[in-house]
C-alpha cells in the first residue's frame, strides 16, 4: 500500500512526512524545498489482539505500545503542486507521474491562511482555493492520460465488441483502476459503454473525474490548526467540502512530540490525547505546554495519526489481520504475533493465505479463527482484527 502526500508548496508536507516516519528530510519555511520524492514508512494504529489471547506480542514489523499495534504502510511525499501542474508547470507532470501507484492521497492544506497559492508567506489567504486547485489539477491529470489514447482505444472497443470495463481496467491498470471502478461509474453516469468513441468532451471529463475519485480517494489534513485563523478556516472548508474527510492537524506538534519521546523527555503514544513529562529543561517544558494548550485542549490530539488511520481504514476500507496459530502464537524465532497484514475489505481466508505466502494459498485446506477456535473455509470473509491460522496439506 502506498499513501501519497500532496499539496501546494510550503504547507507542511515534509513535516507531516517526518512526523509519521522520523525520516531525515529537509524542512524549511519556503517553497520547493522538496524536489525528489521522499519515501518512508509510517504506521497505522490498531488495537492489538494480544491481550484477548492472553499474551504479550513481539512484532517483527512495526511495534506495539500498551496494546496499540502500529502496522507499517509506505508513504511518499512529492514536491508541491501548483496551478498548471497537469500541463507541466513547476515540473508538475513529473511529480504527478510519481503518484500513479498511490492508493490514497492525503492533501496537506495550510489552514492558517499564511501561505499564498505559490506557497509564499502572506496573510488572510483562503485555503478553499488550495482544495479547488488540487481537485482540478488531479482531474486534468487523469483526463490528459485518458485523452492520449482514447480515440483509438474507444474505436477498438467498439469494433471488437470487447467488454468496456475489462478493457479500461487493463489499459489503465497503472493508475490502480479495476473493473468494479468502471462498472460503478457507468452505472452512476449512465453512459453507453458500447459506443465510447461517441462520447463528447464533457462526458470524457466526467468519466475522468469519477475515475480519479474512485482510484485515488483523498482526505484533507487541515495542517497548522494551532495558528490564529485556523479554526475559522477549518469550518469554511468543512462547509464547502462536506463530502470530504477534513481532519485538523498540527504536524509540527506531532513531530516535536515524537522527537521528544525518542529522546526520552516524554512518554507519548502517537495519536493519544496526552503525554507524560519525564525530563526537560524550562524551554522544552514551555514548548510542550504550548502543544497541550493550543492543540490537545482544542482538538484532542495532533491529528497526524488520525489522518493516516482514516485514510487507510475508512477511505480505503482496509482491515488488519493477524497470522497466528491456535496452539502456537510465535514464529520460529519466538516472536509472538510477529506480523499484522493490511488487506482490502471483503478479503477471504484464501486471499489472506496468499498474502502471507503463495505456498499457503496453493496448499490451503482450511483456516481457524484463533479467537473462537472455530474452523472456517476459504470463502470466509475476514473481519478487522481477526487472528487466523492457515491449515495446509
Amino acid at each position: 500500500m502506498l499513501v501519497g502526500l500532496v499539496g501546494k508548496p510550503n504547507v507542511g508536507k515534509s513535516t507531516f512526512f517526518k512526523a509519521c516516519t522520523l525520516a531525515n528530510v529537509a524542512i524549511e519555511n519556503r517553497p520547493f524545498v522538496t524536489i525528489a520524492p521522499n519515501h518512508g514508512v509510517g504506521y497505522v494504529k490498531i488495537e492489538c489482539i494480544d491481550k484477548e489471547l492472553g499474551v504479550q506480542c513481539m512484532p517483527r514489523t512495526g511495534y506495539c505500545i500498551n496494546g496499540k499495534r502500529f502496522a507499517p504502510v509506505e508513504l511518499m511525499d512529492v514536491a508541491g503542486l501548483v496551478k498548471g501542474a497537469s500541463e507541466g508547470r513547476g515540473l508538475g507532470n513529473q511529480f504527478l507521474d510519481e503518484l500513479r501507484q498511490a492508493d490514497v492521497f492525503i492533501h496537506i492544506v495550510d489552514v492558517s491562511g499564511e501561505t499564498d497559492a505559490e506557497g509564499k508567506k502572506t496573510s488572510g489567504y483562503n485555503p478553499i482555493q488550495d482544495v479547488e486547485m488540487l481537485e482540478k489539477e488531479l482531474d486534468l491529470w487523469y483526463l490528459g492520460i485518458l485523452k492520449k489514447v482514447w480515440k483509438s482505444f474507444a474505436r477498438t472497443i467498439q469494433n471488437t465488441k470487447e467488454n468496456f470495463a475489462q478493457a479500461v481496467a487493463r489499459q489503465f491498470s497503472g493508475l490502480k483502476v479495476n473493473e468494479e471502478h468502471v462498472k460503478s461509474i457507468l452505472l452512476k453516469l449512465k453512459y453507453d459503454a458500447e459506443k465510447p468513441a461517441d462520447w463528447d468532451d464533457e462526458q470524457l471529463e466526467n468519466f475522468a473525474h469519477e475515475l480519479r475519485h474512485l482510484t485515488k480517494p483523498m482526505i484533507i489534513a487541515a495542517n497548522k490548526c494551532d495558528r490564529p485563523d485556523a479554526e475559522e478556516n477549518i469550518e469554511k472548508l468543512k462547509k464547502e467540502y462536506s463530502e470530504l474527510m477534513i481532519i485538523p492537524c498540527s504536524a509540527d506538534s506531532e513531530l516535536a512530540l515524537r522527537e521528544a519521546s525518542k529522546a526520552g523527555l516524554i512518554e507519548y503514544v502517537p495519536g493519544e490525547k496526552e503525554f507524560k513529562l519525564i525530563s526537560s529543561n524550562e524551554k522544552q517544558k514551555q514548548a510542550l505546554e504550548l502543544i497541550k494548550k493550543n492543540v490537545f485542549e482544542v482538538y484532542g490530539n495532533t491529528g497526524v495519526q488520525q489522518v493516516l488511520n482514516k485514510a487507510v481504514f475508512e477511505l480505503l476500507e482496509y482491515i488488519a489481520v493477524f497470522p497466528a496459530g491456535v496452539h502456537k502464537l510465535a514464529d520460529s524465532k519466538g516472536n509472538i504475533l510477529p506480523d499484522c497484514f493490511l488487506l482490502p475489505k471483503n478479503s477471504t481466508a484464501l486471499d489472506f493465505a496468499f498474502a502471507v505466502h503463495t505456498d499457503l494459498g496453493n496448499n490451503f485446506i482450511k483456516a481457524i479463527d484463533v479467537k473462537t477456535k472455530k474452523p472456517v473455509g476459504k470463502e470466509y470473509r475476514l473481519k478487522h482484527r481477526d487472528g487466523i491460522e492457515i491449515i495446509t496439506r
